[in-house]
């Protein structure tokens, strides 16, 4: 064997830059399913069978190809099975290959089980870039440097003029970089209404043998499989964009941020799982979305809202990931150290909101973003929980989950871990911002608009008592120095009144 070509789980694409140059003849294509992939955090069942499902039709469509395939899969039961890393020693000892090639890993950790075991092997190692992304980690290496504060607002104004796109004479379209204020609309009392639903795809008998597989080899790990309706190959992942685009683009500026009882997807595309699987290319998504605006189908500020998702946020994220790997892991800003609690891990809690994005989560794998940041994230970061563990949560529960991702989103936009690497402030919140965005609060034992007392949100005691104990910083920084003027004006009665009811609340959520 020449090279050995390794696929990872999460680079589902015959664009995958390591299968450039292959020779049929002298090269091999390896794949491997390793448990530990699955365990390393405890993993919902529909992560794993989505990774799963769609790496085993890859292969497929790689033998299709007429391509040199090694796949390794992983077995109903462990049979002295091993990490990743262990597996391709393994099978460098076995094949004894001159080289082994593979693109980028997407995360930290693969990236040192590949290398060390490369090294151990006495194999050289091909790191090819990731071409996938619109901007390189070089790339984005050097935009970072010498700055004192990483915006994203900046950077993606940068992405949207190196790319053209929404670009008109060298001009942001519609004469704005930002349509945010069109995109934060919330319902009326009466609710969404009819929601456009998003296509399903029945598993195939592919897909269904990897479900049978994980409901017995992860018969323990948290979520369900009942709902697992997820795109699994290219070509599924084709039809769900062309479906977002069609139906539900057009309103989803508008509710993007908004949040009801029963309403797991609303307008969202449901793309994040299949383009960080690499089965759909981000530059295709932007394409389709642009075009949908230029031919009258879509307006203008609800593309220019998911293109930022996209051209902006993704690409962002993802060089803030590598420029700050490994320490973002340990970013701890406020020494918080609290438990998580274990109802995170069922949707067991008194607390209306919580329940209800905890259960859509373990019932489908998915919620969408305000739900993360502002329900789950907003309560860790009030409640003081390790962001280790928040981050290792965040990571198995969502079909989504790519810790170049999610690390980043958890650690500096829910949790404020790192110290406002690249957000101006903490996104905290009371329990009125979740009553104003949902209908959440009407079904709830608790009252948003009172701080102490039974009835009291734990959101709303928790925010204050996050004032309290944070006003020194909060009143230095301007985009928080009117919280620090709310807090400042209650008196050493009140305040001390807050600290109790937080106290109690927080002796009580484990």
């Amino acid at each position: 064997m020449r090279n050995l070509i390794l696929v990872l789980g999460d680079q589902l694409s015959l664009d995958n830059a390591a299968l450039s140059g292959i020779d049929r003849k002298q090269d091999c294509i390896v794949m491997i399913e390793a448990a530990g992939e699955a365990t390393h955090v405890w993993s919902h069942q529909a992560r794993i069978t989505l990774f799963l499902s769609a790496m085993r039709h890859f292969a497929e469509l790689l033998r299709a190809q007429d391509l040199p395939l090694l796949y390794v899969a992983l077995q109903p039961a462990a049979n002295g099975e091993h990490g990743l890393g262990a597996q391709l020693h393994k099978l460098l000892g076995e094949h004894q290959p001159s080289r082994v090639i593979v693109c980028e890993p997407g995360e930290h950790r693969v990236l040192e089980l590949v290398t060390a075991a490369c090294r151990d092997a006495a194999v050289a190692l091909e790191i090819r870039p990731d071409t996938h992304f619109l901007c390189s980690r070089q790339e984005f290496a050097a935009w970072a440097e010498g700055r004192n504060e990483l915006r994203m607002e900046f950077f993606y104004r940068q992405m949207r003029r190196r790319h053209a796109v929404l670009m008109e004479n060298g001009e942001p379209a519609g004469g704005r970089w930002n349509f945010d204020a069109e995109n934060r609309g919330s319902f009326a009392k009466t609710g969404p209404g009819a929601l456009p639903q998003p296509p399903q795809f029945a598993p195939d008998p592919v897909t269904r043998e990897v479900m049978a597989l994980v409901r017995q080899r992860f018969a323990g790990h948290p979520g369900s499989l009942e709902e697992f309706h997820w795109p699994v190959t290219r070509t599924d992942a084709l039809r769900a964009l062309a479906d977002f685009v069609e139906h539900r683009l057009p309103t989803f500026g508008l509710y993007q941020d908004a949040m009801w009882t029963g309403m797991p997807f609303g307008w969202h595309s449901l793309l994040s799982a299949v383009l960080n699987l690499k089965l759909l290319n981000p530059r295709e998504v932007i394409a389709a979305a642009t075009a949908a605006w230029r031919d009258g189908r879509a307006p203008l500020a609800g593309v220019e809202g998911f293109v930022r998702q996209i051209l902006g946020w993704r690409e962002f994220i993802r060089g803030v990931y590598w420029l700050d790997m490994p320490g973002m892991l340990a970013a701890n800003h406020f020494d918080h150290q609290r438990p998580l609690p274990a109802w995170y891990w069922t949707g067991d809690t008194t607390m209306n909101c919580l329940r209800e994005a905890i259960t859509q989560t373990l019932r489908h794998g998915y919620a969408h973003h305000i739900q993360r940041l502002m329900v789950t994230g907003n309560f860790a970061l009030l409640a003081g929980i390790a962001p280790k563990a928040v981050h290792e949560w965040y990571l198995a529960v969502y079909v989504d989950a790519v810790e170049w991702a999610e690390l980043p989103n958890t650690a500096g936009m829910a949790l404020y871990a790192n110290g406002g690497r690249f957000t101006s402030k903490p996104y905290v919140a009371s329990g009125a911002y979740i009553q104003r965005m949902s209908n959440y609060c009407g079904n709830c034992r608790y009252d948003p608009k009172i701080k102490t007392g039974p009835r009291a949100c734990p959101y709303t005691t928790l925010y204050w008592n996050f004032l309290d104990r944070h006003e020194p910083a909060l009143r230095r920084n301007p985009r928080t120095a009117l919280m620090a003027r709310n807090i400042a004006r209650l008196s050493a009665a009140e305040r001390g009144a807050i600290r109790a009811a937080a106290g109690n609340i927080l002796a009580t959520i484990a």
